[in-house]
Order: C-alpha cells, then sequence, then structure tokens
C-alpha cells in the first residue's frame, strides 16, 4: 500500500511539473536552432516537426508509458515546439538591406532614443531618408555613435552626417552575436556621425505606430531629465535610469563599478524593478481596499488589487521604453498577476513555466540572451528554494513567518541563491563575476528595497500635489549610498574576478543542467549530488577545450594571449572592422608596427611585426607568424602563418590550442543564417 501511495505521489508531482518540462524542452529546441552552423530547410523543418510531435503524441496516448519516459517525451515535444517558433520568427523577418559599408551620407529621421557609449552617446533613429539611396534600400532603424555635445531631444527630427555598416558579426569563437540580436530587435545599421546631428523642419511621422513610439521617447526623455535634476548631481543619473530606462545621464565610472561589484541587475529594467513597482501599487491597494468594510465583505481585495498592479506595470513597461528584457519581465509580473485574478497561486514553478513559454512564444531569440537566461535562472532558482523551504517548515510544524530574523534569513537566502543561479551566466557572457557581489547585494538590496524603491513609488503617486521632488531626493539620497556600496565593492574586489578565456557552450550546458538537478532533486542529497557531478564534469570539459592563444581581428589588431603578461592587444594593420566584443576592454600594450615582438604562450612562441624583421629571423623556432606582407617560401619553418590578406577575405582569424599542443585555426563564416549576411567591399 505505501509503495502505491508513493507511486502515485511521484505521478502527481511528475504531471504538475509537465509545464516545466515542456517549457525547458522548448528553451533547449530554441537554442539548437540559434546555434546550427547553417540555417535549416522550412520544408525539411516541417516535416520533422510534424512527424515527431505526432509520434510523441501517439505514444503519450498509452496510459502504460513509464513515467520517466514521458517527461522525456514532454522535453522532446517542447524542443520541437521551441525549434519550430524561432524558425517561424526568422521567416517573419526580412532580410538586412545593408550589406557594406556606407558614408559619409546625409541621413534624416526621427531621434527616438539616447543610449550611453564608451565613446559618447548612441542615437536610435527611425529613417526618413538617405542621400543617394531609394526607400527600399535605405535601413529603417539605426545606431549612430555621437561625439560631439547633444543638442536634440529624441522625438525631434534630425539630419546627420554619418557613417553606416551593417552591425557587426561575431569573429571569434564564443563572441557575442550582436548581429542576431540587431536582427531580432529590428535594427539594421550601426554607425557613427560626423560632426553633429542638428534639428530639421520636418513634423512628426505619418505612420501611427511611429509616431507613437517617437512621442514616447520624448516623454521618457522629459521624464529622465526631470528626475536628473530632482535626484542631486550624485546619483541623478542612476535615478533616471531606474525611472526611465534611459542611462545616457550615468557616468561610465558608475556603471563600471555597478558592473564589478555585482549590482549591475539594478540597472536593466527587468523583472526585479516591475515587482517592485506591481508588490507596492498590489498592497497599497488591498490594504485600502481591505479598510471598506462593505466592500471587502463582498469582493476579494487581493483581485482589485492584482489588476491595478497589472495596469501599473503595463505603464512602467510603456515609460521605461518597453525594451525587450522589460517587455519579458512584464509577461512574467503579467502572469502572476493573472493568477492571482484567477485563483491560482502566483509563485510557483508552473507559473514559472508559463512565463517562461509566453516569452518563447513571443520572443525566441531572447533565449539566447543573458538578460533571460539569468532571469529566469534566478526567478527559478528562488521559487524551488522557498518551496523547499516552506515543505521543511511544514514538516516541523514551524508557521511564524514575521520578524526582523525572518526577513534577514530570506534576505540571505534570495542573495546567495541569486548569485549562485546566475554565476555561471555571468562567467560565460561577461568572463567575469563579482567577488564581493554576494555581499554587496546584501548591504545594497535592503537599501534599495526599502528605501528606493518607496521613494520612486511616492513620487509617482505625489505628483499631482506637487510633493514629488521631495521623494525624487529622498531617491536620489538613497542610491547615493547604493553607489558608496557599488564602488567600494568593486575597489576592494579588485574590479571582479576575469577568466583567461571565454566559457565554452559544453560547460555552461553542464553547468545548466546541474542547476536543473538542484532545483528539481526529490531529496538534499539528491540535489547536492546532482550539482557536484554538474561542476566537476563541467570543470574537466573546460581543462580539455581547446584556448584561444592569438586572434587578428578585421580591425587590425592582434590580441596574443601570453603566459607572463595575460592579453595583449597589439595593432598591426590598419583595418575598417570592428574588434571583438570579447576584447572591447583590452588596451593597446605593444608597438610592433615599426619593428615586431616576440611572445612567449602557452602554444609556444609568436612573431609580429613587419616582414623584413621577421624574415631576419626565419631561422629561430616560431609556432606562430603573423605577417602584414607574404613571407619567403622557407621562412617558418612549420610554422602556422597568417597574412594580412587572408584577414581582409575571410574577416579574422583565431588560432586555438587544445591540451596536446595541437593548433587549429578558426575563421568566421558568413551566408548561412539570415542574420549573417556575407558583406560586400565598398
Amino acid at each position: 500500500m505505501a509503495q502505491d501511495v508513493d507511486a502515485d505521489n511521484v505521478r502527481n508531482v511528475g504531471q504538475m511539473r509537465r509545464p516545466l518540462y515542456f517549457a525547458l524542452g522548448m528553451c533547449a529546441g530554441a537554442s539548437v536552432y540559434f546555434t546550427l552552423p547553417a540555417e535549416p530547410s522550412t520544408l525539411s523543418s516541417i516535416l520533422v516537426a510534424t512527424l515527431t510531435a505526432s509520434l510523441i503524441l501517439f505514444v503519450m496516448s498509452r496510459w502504460d508509458t513509464p513515467a520517466g519516459v514521458r517527461i522525456l517525451l514532454v522535453v522532446t515535444l517542447g524542443a520541437v515546439t521551441g525549434f519550430s517558433i524561432a524558425k517561424a520568427h526568422t521567416r517573419l523577418r526580412a532580410p538586412p538591406v545593408l550589406t557594406q559599408t556606407l558614408g559619409p551620407v546625409m541621413l534624416e529621421g526621427w531621434l527616438t532614443d539616447v543610449e550611453p557609449g564608451k565613446n559618447g552617446n548612441r542615437l536610435r533613429l527611425t529613417v526618413h531618408a538617405m542621400a543617394g539611396l531609394s526607400p527600399q534600400q535605405a535601413p529603417q532603424h539605426v545606431r549612430l555613435t555621437h561625439s560631439n555635445r547633444l543638442e536634440v531631444e529624441p522625438g525631434r527630427f534630425v539630419r546627420c552626417w554619418a557613417v553606416l555598416r551593417p552591425p557587426p558579426q561575431p569573429e571569434f569563437p564564443g563572441d557575442y552575436p550582436f548581429n542576431r540580436q540587431a536582427f531580432f530587435e529590428g535594427l539594421d545599421a550601426v554607425g557613427y556621425v560626423m560632426g553633429r546631428c542638428r534639428g530639421g523642419p520636418l513634423g512628426a511621422q505619418v505612420n501611427a505606430t511611429s509616431r507613437l513610439e517617437t512621442e514616447i521617447g520624448a516623454i521618457r526623455r522629459s521624464l529622465a531629465r526631470h528626475v536628473n535634476e530632482e535626484a542631486g548631481p550624485r546619483a541623478g543619473g542612476f535615478a533616471a535610469a531606474l525611472t526611465s530606462g534611459d542611462r545616457s545621464f550615468m557616468s561610465q565610472a558608475d556603471m563600471e563599478a555597478l558592473r564589478n561589484s555585482g549590482l549591475a541587475h539594478l540597472l536593466a529594467i527587468s523583472g526585479l524593478h516591475l515587482g517592485i513597482v506591481g508588490a507596492l501599487v498590489y498592497f497599497a491597494v488591498r490594504r485600502t481596499l481591505s479598510t471598506w468594510e462593505w466592500l471587502a465583505l463582498r469582493v476579494p481585495a487581493q483581485k482589485p488589487a492584482a489588476a491595478a498592479a497589472l495596469m501599473a506595470t503595463a505603464l512602467y513597461l510603456v515609460l521605461s521604453g518597453a525594451s525587450i528584457s522589460t517587455q519579458r519581465a512584464f509577461i512574467m509580473a503579467a502572469i502572476v498577476f493573472l493568477a492571482i485574478l484567477l485563483d491560482r497561486s502566483p509563485l510557483s514553478l508552473r507559473t514559472f513555466a508559463l512565463a517562461m513559454i509566453a516569452v518563447l512564444l513571443l520572443q525566441p531569440a531572447s533565449v539566447m540572451t543573458p538578460g533571460f537566461q539569468m532571469s529566469f535562472a534566478a526567478t527559478g532558482a528562488l521559487i524551488a528554494t522557498y518551496e523547499a523551504w516552506s515543505r521543511r517548515a511544514a514538516a516541523i510544524g514551524e508557521t511564524r513567518r514575521r520578524g526582523m530574523l525572518f526577513a534577514l534569513k530570506s534576505l540571505v537566502v534570495t542573495s546567495a541563491v541569486g548569485a549562485a543561479a546566475t554565476a555561471p551566466f555571468a562567467l560565460y557572457h561577461f568572463d567575469r563575476v563579482a567577488p564581493l557581489g554576494l555581499l554587496a547585494n546584501l548591504l545594497a538590496m535592503p537599501i534599495f528595497s526599502f528605501i528606493s524603491a518607496p521613494a520612486a513609488g511616492l513620487a509617482l503617486v505625489t505628483w499631482p500635489v506637487g510633493l514629488s521632488d521631495l521623494c525624487l531626493a529622498v531617491f536620489g539620497w538613497s542610491l547615493e549610498r547604493v553607489l558608496a556600496i557599488a564602488h567600494w565593492a568593486s575597489l576592494a574586489g579588485d574590479g571582479g574576478l576575469e577568466l583567461g578565456g571565454p566559457m565554452p557552450p559544453s560547460v555552461l550546458i553542464l553547468l545548466i543542467l546541474g542547476l536543473i538537478g538542484a532545483c528539481l532533486g526529490n531529496s538534499v542529497q539528491q540535489r547536492f549530488g546532482l550539482s557536484a557531478a554538474a561542476l566537476a564534469a563541467s570543470a574537466l570539459v573546460w581543462m580539455l577545450s581547446p584556448q584561444a592563444v592569438v586572434h587578428w581581428s578585421s580591425s587590425g589588431d592582434a590580441y596574443v594571449v601570453t603566459t607572463e603578461r595575460g592579453v595583449l592587444r597589439v595593432p598591426l594593420a590598419d583595418g575598417e572592422g570592428l574588434a571583438p566584443l570579447h576584447y572591447a576592454d583590452v588596451t593597446a600594450s605593444s608597438d610592433c608596427l615599426n619593428d615586431g615582438c616576440d611572445f612567449r604562450t602557452a602554444a609556444g612562441r609568436i612573431l609580429i611585426g613587419a616582414p623584413d624583421w621577421i624574415d631576419e629571423r626565419c631561422d629561430e623556432s616560431a609556432a606562430i607568424i603573423l605577417s602584414k606582407k607574404s613571407l619567403p617560401p622557407d621562412c617558418g619553418n612549420g610554422a602556422m602563418v597568417v597574412l594580412w590578406d587572408e584577414i581582409i577575405k575571410d574577416g579574422a582569424a583565431t588560432i586555438l590550442s587544445d591540451v596536446t599542443g595541437t593548433l587549429d585555426m578558426y575563421r568566421p563564416k558568413c551566408g548561412r543564417r539570415p542574420w549573417t549576411p556575407c558583406l560586400k567591399n565598398p
């Protein structure tokens, strides 16, 4: 009898978790689609998906299918669905219209948004016309770096002399594919302004959608400017970024400190911010309605409170710019409040799974972004942790959950679990992890949650009666304390723990499997065992994976991973391309243009420099030689020789070395996916 009860419990748990298994399968299927080396044909995708789904549904209709097999079938069905949805979204996107560098060219359009950048403000424009190009040939949405003083605001019609190029493609293995992100965001070109953008005489757009987008951009800019002025000079930019999503008023030093201290998640308007806004509105409305006895006896107070919170988060979505990460967070918040309206548990793995499925249906490409991965990893781990905590409390008869001790325990657990769940993704995407991130979050989050967020909410509520400025001053004061913590943690942590090379994708997959096992395990021993096994396997795979030794970029710079000085940037040629994002923070450290350089690496010696300088050392042993011009046939003694002409033709070259010392060359490939067209020479 006991065995039958246990079997029924396992079966019920499996049925409750089917949406989660399906959602995880969708993530896997979409990830497989976006990582394929070539675009699959539409017909073959439809045939394979139809046959696989039909077979799975037929097998699942049999009552004697074992529980483990059913889980595998649900995951497979989710994978087929995720793959198909990703393929469908790609088919709906128009192919890139720009395949070569243009400019300088006169560009006219409406300024919709301003973003910060290392070399100046980044302007997003909806293009009206470009000199020499028809409307069909011109890109519709562009992003331009504006290094001079900005004299125009979002909502204005502007005219700029600009140089445009297609969104850069990854040329380094493991580098972030910005071109894929741009493809699904509708960003057609990037570039820079020559001189200054100036206002033009044309009015608003004819298209209603574009006109609304421009008007919202103008409102957001006005809000950001007001908050920046009222919150104080020290934290005004931080406050403006949190309220409107406009980071252009923030200093690079503050953004770097937040990033290196593990507090950068405060900058991204995501689940945390929407959750705080929604929670404040929800509890305020619920408490207010509960004091009205007549209404409280007839209408559940939580339902109108959930409806009000849903509308508040929708308004915040619009005011913050409705970025991809904010849209994803709004979907998650909307499902939570809809669950309250439908008398369902708002915080459960089932609700979490439904939110993930909704996001993947609307934005399948977001599965490859750090925002999606880190937010869902942290949310899922926290829900699983608190469900286990609740079960343990119920088992030992603990019912009281109030007071400062419980709040402190919750804060510590939340920060620790969130940091552990997001660490693999931070290492993979950013090659660094903040050593003092947990301590910084423990110090900063109480200030942010109990002072900053309520002050911002009160500023919105008291704006009609003219008391918002006082609340914004408190908002700015609290954020000054958060910035002080960020700068302290960044300096004490020595800028963050950086990796010598990018994390291999296989390592991230193993860590994700370990995280899933830790969340879904049936016992503490099982969860610990699965996590430990995943960590051991990932460490072994990482040690055996090939590592980059030298990368020669289309920008003309060579990046050498030396044994003594780390990664060095060597200006070697005058290229027109962009450096890989992976090495964006590496400054020039060696000059090999006049003569040459001899570096020691894990793969042996690397000679870089002028052909004459290299020719004098042809009899010396070297593993790799980088030269701007051809060398004599007998020069090199078996070394791997890379010439600048090959870089111009192929775009870049990366030389990798495995544990045995064998060298292999990676060259980026184009034309195989819709977002990686082969570029033409200007």
